[in-house]
């Protein structure tokens, strides 16, 4: 195994987790009255629980953590605000919608990731106290829910008349 590539490859992954847990903690911060604040209230924890363990598998295999790109991607969560949005001076729908679909892309790779690491477990024992397969489930049902509140999200972002969002709906449950 390629220990300087898989090492790039994690520490881009583990920066993926930081921008992708900044971006979850603004979008809660903004929908907590509606069914994705209530579910990324959830979600999140289950984001640093992810980035924890891919903290455990660098550490399992040796490859140092890269501060830099983690700071940047920090860094880049918070430029990436910076966007018109429609709405100088609040959050608007369109908001909602690219965040959500930013949390799709950020859970699709993680779920990239973690098959790959589930392949390489089969080559490396020092993978094998890992439960990738649990893992992948949990991203799964994770983008299975973060793609209905994303569909939700593009309805209420083009309608020509203003609906607050989640208006008699159920939350979406965690995993």
């Amino acid at each position: 195994m390629d220990v300087k590539r898989l090492g790039i490859y994690l520490n881009d992954h583990l920066a993926g987790s930081v921008g992708g847990l900044e971006l979850a903690l603004r979008t809660e911060q903004e929908n907590r009255s509606n069914p994705v604040g209530r579910y990324l209230a959830a979600f999140i924890p289950e984001l640093k629980h992810d980035q924890s363990i891919l903290k455990s598998v660098m550490r399992t295999l040796e490859v140092p953590e890269d501060a830099l790109k983690a700071r940047m991607a920090w860094a880049s969560e918070k430029l990436g605000r910076l966007k018109l949005n429609g709405s100088l001076v609040r959050y608007s729908p369109l908001s909602r919608l690219v965040e959500l679909e930013g949390l799709c892309v950020a859970t699709e790779g993680r779920l990239s990731m973690w098959r790959t690491l589930a392949r390489l477990s089969t080559k490396d024992a020092r993978l094998s106290g890992f439960d990738f397969e649990a893992l992948i489930a949990r991203g799964e049902a994770q983008q299975e829910a973060l793609q209905h509140l994303r569909a939700r999200a593009s309805d209420v972002a083009f309608t020509d008349e203003p609906v607050p969002f989640g208006a008699g709906e159920t939350v979406v449950a965690s995993s």
